[in-house]
């Protein structure tokens, strides 16, 4: 068995029914939707069309929220329906960045992740979900695909049907047909200054833009939800990415100096310093996730594919290894020869995990690109080299202004991160804050004053900023 959606756009009249039907029978708590309606308009009056979008969970082939999903909270099951077991969930949010659909939620209620779930209650007894039997004109057909009777079979074989986003290789199983590009991609149709029934009167600034559009042409979205993705990974995620970045170079530099100066291992002050950033990783971690008494579920109830979890081994064999170098240094004795260069591995690892990490957030094209795994590493020693040896910052910066041009002002592969790139680039705080002060005032410093201390502030201030914009731009993005 393998159970799908085919929404027949044709027949759609844009009646929230289906809305209604879906709050009604998993009580879905208001501000968050499991389905919901989209209206885009085309055209100029009196020559105008309104189309209408069902949007709801996709039910992928390829799942990338039950890829990234740390704790088996979602799951494909055998009937091709991606259920999720709040049980398990920790509310970590991963999913919400995994999915490119904006198809799930954190229930306000229950502080875990939710999502349509095909009615799979009413599925197992044999009826159908009551999206499709509320609706009055027919327009949401369910059924197997495997199912060559089926009516939805039917439909996908007789006519021409669209997907949304298809390019991201999920294999998405909601069928469209008379599907219009204007609701399927999200950025086609920006939403109006207000929508229909609003209680807020416009203002000024809205009344030129409605004027605006009646001149024009362009599809315009009058009628949505909220996007519920939005920030989902606030500034504690942006702050976790900075202190992981110092907890792998304030080991890796120190490391690397002392191995090249002939010595075994750093010095006790970069294995405690190293030891503090990490630490303050996992508490970053920990007070972002929505259960946070669960978050040892990453590592007694881990899902391997996810590198989530993957990252949160690393992370824990880094803290042990550098917790037995610290003890071994303070009983006085000296580190087996081969215990630096392991340890060194795992720092790495500590800083490389999270571009995997991200790669698995689908939802987010701007973190998909080939350059975060190396700007990662040197992020994490131009961070260390800030704290013990600014006098590589004089190459370690150039090269990060290199990557951070790269991830910028680069070739994107899609129009979402080419939005997410611009909204970096039109931010105050890229131009002043990453550019000017995270990198020529440092090396002004050092070229002409000398002022190590100060050049490394400026730089770990500017790495933070980046760090920041990275992460929130592409959530600013809309997916559905």
């Amino acid at each position: 068995m393998n159970y799908a959606f085919l929404i027949d756009n044709r027949r759609c009249i844009g009646c929230h029914a289906c809305s209604v039907a879906c709050k009604a029978e998993h009580e879905v708590p208001l501000g968050v939707a499991r389905t919901w309606v989209k209206y885009v308009e085309k055209g100029v009056f009196p020559e105008t069309r309104r189309t209408f979008q069902v949007t709801r969970c996709n039910h992928c082939d390829d799942a990338p929220c039950v890829e990234i999903c740390p704790t088996t909270a979602l799951f494909r099951r055998r009937d091709g329906i991606v259920d999720f077991d709040g049980n398990r969930c920790i509310g970590c949010k991963a999913c919400m960045q995994g999915c490119p659909y904006d198809a799930l939620y954190i229930d306000p209620q229950t502080e875990t992740a939710a999502k349509c779930n095909f009615c799979a209650h009413k599925v197992e007894v044999g009826l159908e979900p009551p999206c499709v039997t509320v609706c009055p004109t027919q327009a949401i057909v369910a059924g197997d695909l495997d199912d060559p009777a089926s009516r939805l079979v039917h439909l996908v074989a007789r006519e021409s049907v669209q997907v949304r986003k298809p390019e991201k290789g999920t294999k998405p199983k909601v069928f469209y047909i008379d599907g219009d590009a204007a609701s399927l991609v999200p950025s086609a149709a920006p939403p109006a200054p207000e929508y229909m029934w609003s209680q807020a009167p416009p203002t000024p600034a809205a009344f030129g833009a409605m004027a605006a559009s009646r001149e024009d042409s362009a599809p315009r979205r009058t009628y949505g939800v909220r996007e519920q993705h939005r920030n989902s990974w606030g500034w504690k995620v942006s702050a976790y990415l900075w202190t992981k970045s110092l907890a792998a170079g304030c080991f890796l530099v120190p490391a690397m100096a002392a191995l090249l100066s002939g010595a075994r291992g750093p010095e006790p002050a970069s294995l405690v310093a190293a030891l503090f950033f990490l630490a303050a990783t996992g508490l970053l971690l920990v007070w972002d996730l929505r259960q946070p008494k669960r978050f040892l579920w990453t590592l007694t109830r881990p899902q391997w594919r996810s590198w989530l979890t993957r990252g949160s081994f690393i992370i824990a064999a880094y803290g042990a290894l550098l917790a037995l170098q610290l003890l071994m240094a303070l009983a006085g004795r000296e580190a087996p020869r081969g215990l630096t260069p392991i340890t060194m591995l795992f720092a790495g690892g500590t800083a490389l995990y999270t571009a995997f990490l991200f790669g698995q957030a689908k939802g987010r094209d701007l973190w998909q690109s080939p350059l975060l795994a190396p700007h990662l590493v040197v992020q994490a020693m131009t961070a260390g080299s800030a704290l013990f040896v600014p006098a590589w910052l004089l190459w370690l910066l150039p090269l990060n202004g290199l990557l951070v041009a790269g991830e910028a002002w680069g070739h994107h592969a899609t129009e979402d991160a080419r939005r997410a790139a611009r909204l970096i680039q039109e931010d105050l705080r890229f131009t002043t804050g990453v550019l000017a002060v995270g990198h020529l005032l440092p090396l002004t410093l050092l070229w002409g004053t000398g002022q190590t201390w100060l050049a490394g502030a400026l730089a770990l201030a500017g790495l933070a900023t980046w760090e920041h914009l990275y992460v929130q731009a592409p959530q600013q993005v809309p997916l559905a």
